[in-house]
């Protein structure tokens, strides 16, 4: 708990801190794995002050909002002595794949978590407890909290009401628990098609919440589940398994998003039942509901997200244009920015929008400190120096940070012909343009000054060169350099040496702020510029790049050599983020 002054303070920390001062989970025990409550009390003290949980649907890649969920449950569990589990609700074969859990392991390692604490491993599966909540429902119906309906899918949408009106009893709602439970093992055996029965709470079908009218805890289907096979055909509903599996892990802060407020009362009347069948002992989990992550120019639906790769609009989950945790990495984000991202951000009761530019900011200020400096033209132009003799090859250097002396510095060769950005000619210079046109001087960055004297240009009338003169007494770092005063200082890189590179310029892929607002197609806001694929000419050291090395291309931003796209001696480079944040409603180039 060291860390917590230099923490922002929240609600949630507010409500952990009163819970441990009042010692409210002081007295409980841990068997060493989830279990029952005889099986805690067998075991003992919990060496976990409070107990959190990550628990994902494995039906899809995480986005930045279950980075948000992730930072928070595992930063809570480390930040007051405590544990936090890594579950998966894999309680709806059809939508789930293994290829989804090894992505969401990866993604919380990757963002610096881990569910391995002093010996102790918190890595569990809902379907690890199949058996377990097959055998609470047994218990409701037997207890008369449950019942099975034979009643169809539509009779019973109907009989649900609606906000304004009580929903109505269903004819089966008085069977008798010998009755309930017959046809319930009878469904476990597979001798009912799907549809045909599912069991339900009974709770109270007048109730104002429609989560409490009735709810359904299992129903049939015939699908293969990724870790247990055939074994079933009955399997439990969410909002059945996910509070048992909080009781079964002796989790104390169930921490969700404010969708679910209106489970909670579901939540606690399933947990209060079974803990009067002596199941689970009190206090029982606490469910606590916090304002889910609305990031602008961003879509953070699974469902949305998988029609823009079905449909070919990006190249994967991880495109660099996606809200993955995979497309971020891609990208170049780091979790340190993604960490610090979440903690700006905060935690909040109430749902609000936050601007994407916090998300980048976040990135710039984390790799400001830590990416290595160099060299890039993206638009080359070449400029030929007259006066440097065609075989003279020269080293210039320049540090690899500018505020990091001890890294060293970075060697590169200045040669005859140099590449400039287009940008930085201009035949006729606009007013207060200080950069290179015929007369003018400029300084090539860490190498000379330069007077322009001339440019060619093609069959199609384009400039294809720029001609000039350098200073010999002028290269940077000499006693020479001082006597050249000029406004302009530009980049280059040297024509036979530099590294040529694919280098992708991602922007955000959606130009609205709220691209599915009001019910409107995400797709009619797709931003046509959200990327733009060159070929660039950069500072020769750049083919030592390994995949995931991120730098600062003075001038122009930060980029990171493609992970999946990168060969020896040979990057791709995305930009992940640009110096500052320019954009105005339009594209950037």
């Amino acid at each position: 708990m060291s860390e917590q002054a230099d923490r922002p303070s929240n609600f949630l920390r507010g409500l952990i801190e009163s819970d441990l001062a009042a010692g409210r989970h002081a007295n409980r025990r841990w068997a060493g794995h989830p279990g029952i409550a005889t099986e805690h009390r067998a075991g003992a003290s919990d060496p976990a002050k409070i107990r959190t949980r990550f628990p994902p649907e494995p039906n899809g890649y995480l986005h930045v909002g279950h980075a948000k969920s992730i930072c928070l449950n595992f930063g809570l569990a480390r930040d007051y002595g405590g544990r936090c589990h890594m579950r998966f609700d894999d309680t709806n074969p059809v939508k789930e794949d293994q290829e989804y859990v090894d992505s969401i392991l990866d993604a919380v390692r990757w963002l610096g978590f881990h569910w391995d604490t002093e010996g102790e491993s918190n890595l569990y599966y809902a379907s690890d407890y199949f058996d377990r909540l097959w055998e609470f429902a047994e218990w409701l119906v037997q207890a008369g909290h449950a019942y099975v309906d034979s009643q169809s899918a539509e009779d019973m949408r109907a009989g649900r009401g609606t906000l304004t009106e009580p929903g109505r009893n269903s004819p089966y709602r008085d069977r008798s628990p010998e009755e309930s439970l017959r046809l319930m093992r009878e469904m476990r055996d597979g001798k009912h098609p799907e549809g045909s029965h599912v069991v339900r709470a009974r709770i109270d079908m007048a109730s104002p919440n429609m989560n409490m009218r009735d709810p359904a805890l299992y129903r049939i289907r015939f699908a293969e589940h990724h870790r247990t096979g055939t074994k079933w055909c009955v399997y439990p509903m969410y909002d059945y398994a996910h509070p048992i599996s909080d009781a079964l892990e002796n989790i104390t802060h169930s921490i969700c998003t404010l969708e679910f407020a209106d489970h909670r009362p579901l939540y606690d009347w399933l947990l209060e039942r079974l803990a009067e069948g002596g199941f689970f002992d009190k206090p029982l989990p606490q469910q606590i509901e916090f304002a889910r992550l609305n990031l602008s120019y961003a879509i953070t639906s699974k469902r949305k997200l998988q029609d823009l790769v079905q449909r070919g609009l990006v190249s994967g989950w991880d495109d660099p244009r996606m809200p993955t945790i995979v497309g971020l990495r891609r990208r170049g984000y780091t979790p340190a920015s993604i960490q610090l991202f979440a903690e700006r951000i905060g935690v909040a009761k109430a749902d609000s929008w936050i601007d994407m530019s916090v998300l980048e900011q976040a990135l710039r200020d984390d790799l400001e400190a830590s990416a290595a400096r160099a060299v890039a033209v993206l638009d080359p132009l070449k400029l030929v120096i007259e006066s440097w003799p065609g075989d003279r090859n020269e080293a210039c250097s320049a540090p690899v940070h500018p505020q990091q002396p001890e890294r060293g510095r970075r060697s590169f060769p200045f040669t005859r012909e140099l590449f400039i950005e287009r940008e930085d000619f201009a035949e006729t210079p606009p007013k207060g343009f200080f950069r290179l046109f015929p007369g003018n001087r400029v300084r090539l960055r860490y190498g000379y000054v330069i007077e322009c004297t001339g440019f060619d240009r093609d069959a199609s009338g384009q400039i294809c060169a720029v001609r000039a003169r350098h200073f010999d007494d002028s290269k940077s770092g000499t006693p020479g350099a001082d006597l050249y005063k000029v406004k302009g200082n530009i980049h280059w890189v040297s024509a036979s040496h530099a590294l040529k590179a694919q280098v992708r310029l991602y922007d955000r892929l959606y130009r609205d702020p709220q691209p599915d607002a009001g019910g409107r197609d995400p797709l009619q806001s797709l931003n046509p510029e959200s990327l733009r694929t060159i070929k660039a000419m950069l500072e020769p050291t750049l083919a030592h790049a390994a995949p995931e090395d991120r730098f600062q291309f003075e001038r122009h931003g930060y980029f990171v050599a493609d992970r999946n796209d990168s060969k020896p001696g040979a990057p791709v480079f995305n930009r992940a983020v640009g110096l500052k944040d320019s954009w105005g409603g339009g594209a950037r180039g």
